[in-house]
């Protein structure tokens, strides 16, 4: 665990009530419970059922951590007997949580207490203490920060809910991963779109985005898995969210979504997100003036700062939709008017929101290679850049800070044009491009950690475009991939999500629960696992056991884990041997590309495909050579990985059957329903990984069949794709039970049953195959290029 981060700064308007110009009116009242804790009676406790719960009502962390410990409570028939920490150390209750946010307070009570004050004050780090006196027990959280103080407070909770609260020990807290986020491709509204807005989640959320209900239970899921970080992107959200004093034309009221049915057809770079079409049929979705919005972004941003959590924007560039025409505002990378315009809505973006942590910037997807005073890097530098120069003039004292991504861009140029930046600056990097769920040590990042120091760093953006529909979850490989990653000397930290799906609410559900689940909550697991253990990596898996037999009671929790893991592995086994490096490129849900690449990938293609560099996986025909030549694989073959989908695809059927027969004889409960789709999404990820092992056996046999000829080999692949083709659908069957086709931005339409001729037509291709048709050796594309010096 690295516990000497440098502290993490604090994005506010005006400083928190409990910070250290706060404490003196309430350390007094603090620094007597040690009297009462080590003297209460045990009568007077056995007398009152309550437990009391002592904070700073005015500390708004610690106001969630306290609704979070009396959820708790209430579920065990218990309430809690609130008061500052004053009228705490009056009570009389036999159990008492006390949760103190401020460094200096925490020592001193520590001090006075006679316990081990907290060995780091790292932002957000914290320290549990456990007291025992006559007949009565307290629990300290001892914060460095308000943050801090609120994941301790989490930690109470969590520890009362799966009932290891009397076993709590000693211990000491600080983030191993400093910044811990989410990306979030925001569709805000027709006019102002995002990257992911051609596409059914996207336009299906576009209503929720405005409502305070849904950034409530979201922000609150981020903090309850200790995220701390919200990156909201958008080509151009300028027009929806902020009221620009020079073009006030350009604010837009109300907001709209389009009723025209999408399709695959849009562009890959965004550049014909908003088509006339489009504009022609409308409907407002929301009535909300420019000034009601701007309050609402501030109060979502307020809530997200009490729950601990940064806002960011990113933009990509150069994007005008809703702006485009008024006052002379075109893309054109050359138009003054549009770099007069860009400059002025950041100026004003961030003078309007005090708590806005920062900007993200992308030299892409529309900008042009020039190497003039219109290049790339001075364009942003004179929009961005410029901008917040203005805003801190008439802001003096604010902190804003710029993360610049390495896209279409290279770093030298990025250091020449911002070396002026007032405030902190890093860089941002696609750490395995689109494919988190591929190895945990993605290999693309190493030429450019030479480049990086602690005063130079990146963000991590973790992409996941491999996940869109079904529930993942395995700690193993979380806690591998966390542990890998670059240290706080190179890397600030990571965001993690989708460009091809948005995680908003959850459409795709055939049975959806009113309001329709966030993703976040349908995919809580794969959630917790992610947050927790990039605040700590050391978290074992009794943590994780210990939650599912809190929430599924019915069946053992061991088992679940279990088969948890193992049909959560398929997915990064077949993503590392067929690597598809980008989103349009692969999405392993479907076998599937944009229509405008590869469409679905048949068993030629798995024949012709490269593996993930530095995977060790030798590719189908490098194997074949090998094997002709009868060298040795010197890697991991390609029936290897076959073998291994097959037995993770196995032992999660047999799991997941035994669970069924084992919640089938309990009370059915209040998570029944969720158990059974969550063994439904187990037992699709086996189908599909039983799939991908037979098709692997089969290309194998059919290059093999392409070099020597040989008809036994051929018959071979025949069979092998013909129980493809039965395991095939037996995924779509019950992957169909529980979600419903739908767009997806980068690939296109997916419809897993109407896969299944294209799936049989593999059987076809290797009945009519003929030899020769296959090189010795592939040469491997050239794919995205993450980082250029």
């Amino acid at each position: 665990m690295n516990s000497q981060l440098a502290a993490r700064p604090q994005a506010t308007a005006q400083p928190m009530p409990g910070s250290s110009l706060a404490w003196p009116r309430w350390l007094a009242g603090c620094l007597a419970v040690g009297c009462l804790l080590l003297s209460a009676t045990s009568g007077a406790g056995a007398a009152e059922p309550h437990v009391a719960l002592g904070y700073d009502p005015q500390v708004r962390p610690l106001q969630f951590a306290a609704s979070e410990i009396r959820r708790a409570l209430a579920a065990r028939g218990l309430s809690a007997v609130e008061g500052d920490l004053a009228a705490t150390a009056r009570a009389t209750n036999r159990t008492r949580f006390l949760l103190v946010a401020d460094p200096i307070a925490a020592d001193r009570l520590a001090t006075r207490l006679g316990v081990a004050p907290p060995t780091s004050r790292a932002s957000e780090s914290y320290a549990l203490r456990r007291l025992r006196g006559s007949g009565a027990v307290g629990y300290l959280v001892l914060g460095a920060d308000p943050t801090g103080a609120m994941y301790g407070g989490l930690d109470l909770a969590e520890a009362i809910r799966i009932e290891t609260l009397a076993t709590l020990a000693d211990s000491d807290h600080a983030p191993h991963v400093e910044e811990r986020g989410i990306k979030f491709n925001i569709p805000l509204d027709l006019r102002t779109p995002s990257y992911s807005d051609c596409s059914d989640a996207a336009q299906q959320n576009i209503p929720e985005m405005w409502s305070l209900d849904f950034w409530r239970s979201f922000l609150d899921e981020l903090a309850r898995h200790r995220y701390n970080v919200l990156t909201l992107w958008s080509l151009h959200p300028f027009p929806s969210i902020v009221r620009v004093p020079e073009y006030p034309a350009v604010a837009l009221d109300d907001v709209w979504r389009t009723t025209l049915k999408l399709d695959d057809t849009f562009s890959h770079s965004g550049s014909d997100m908003v088509r006339p079409a489009m504009l022609d049929q409308v409907e407002i979705v929301r009535r909300l003036t420019i000034d009601q919005k701007i309050q609402f972004w501030r109060d979502v941003m307020q809530h997200a700062h009490d729950r601990g959590i940064d806002v960011y924007w990113f933009t990509w560039n150069i994007f005008t939709f809703g702006a485009e025409g008024k006052y002379g505002i075109t893309r054109a990378q050359t138009n003054r008017a549009t770099i007069d315009y860009f400059r002025a809505s950041v100026r004003e973006t961030i003078l309007t929101y005090p708590l806005l942590a920062g900007l993200g910037v992308t030299a892409g997807e529309q900008m042009e290679n020039r190497r003039d005073e219109f290049s790339k890097e001075k364009w942003l530098w004179h929009t961005y850049g410029e901008g917040v120069r203005d805003a801190l003039k008439l802001a003096p004292g604010r902190q804003v800070r710029l993360i610049h991504r390495f896209h279409q861009t290279g770093l030298g140029e990025i250091l020449d044009e911002w070396k002026g930046y007032p405030g902190p600056f890093d860089l941002s990097f696609k750490y395995a491009i689109a494919h988190m769920y591929s190895v945990p040590n993605p290999p693309y990042i190493k030429s450019a950690l030479p480049h990086l120091h602690p005063g130079l760093r990146t963000w991590l953006t973790v992409r996941n475009d491999d996940i869109y529909s079904f529930r993942w979850g395995d700690p193993q490989f979380a806690r591998a991939f966390i542990r890998h990653l670059p240290g706080p000397d190179k890397v600030a930290g990571f965001y993690m999500g989708p460009d091809g799906y948005c995680w908003g609410r959850e459409f795709l559900s055939t049975e959806p629960e009113t309001p329709r689940q966030l993703v976040l909550e349908k995919q809580w697991f794969s959630f917790m696992l992610w947050g927790r253990l990039s605040y700590d990596p050391d978290l074992t898996d009794s943590l994780f056991e210990r939650t599912l037999a809190a929430r599924f009671p019915q069946v053992p929790a061991a088992t679940l884990l279990e088969a948890w893991s193992h049909a959560s592995r398929i997915f990064p086994q077949i993503t590392r041997l067929f690597w598809g490096d980008i989103d349009l490129r692969w999405l392993p849900e479907a076998c599937l590309s944009h229509p405008r690449h590869r469409g679905f990938y048949t068993v030629r293609h798995f024949i012709e495909g490269q593996t993930m560099p530095e995977s060790g996986i030798l590719n189908i025909t490098a194997w074949r050579g090998r094997q002709l030549r009868q060298q040795p694989a010197e890697g991991i073959t390609p029936l290897e990985v076959a073998a291994a989908l097959d037995q993770d695809a196995t032992s999660s059927l047999r799991l997941v059957s035994e669970l069924r027969a084992t919640a089938g004889q309990g009370e059915p409960g209040a998570s029944a329903k969720e158990l059974r789709l969550t063994l439904g999404d187990l037992e699709a990820f086996a189908h599909i990984g039983h799939y991908y092992a037979a098709k692997i056996r089969a290309a194998c046999e059919l290059a093999l069949f392409d070099a020597t000829r040989q008809t036994d080999q051929q018959a071979s692949a025949i069979r092998h794709l013909t129980a493809a083709l039965g395991h095939w659908q037996r995924y779509a069957a019950t992957a169909a039970k529980q979600y419903r086709p739908a767009l997806y931005n980068r690939v296109g339409y997916v419809d897993l049953d109407a896969l299944t001729t294209k799936v049989e037509a593999d059987l076809e291709i290797a009945r009519q195959w003929q030899p020769g048709t296959i090189p010795d050796t592939i040469r491997a594309r050239q794919g995205d290029t993450p980082f250029k010096p």
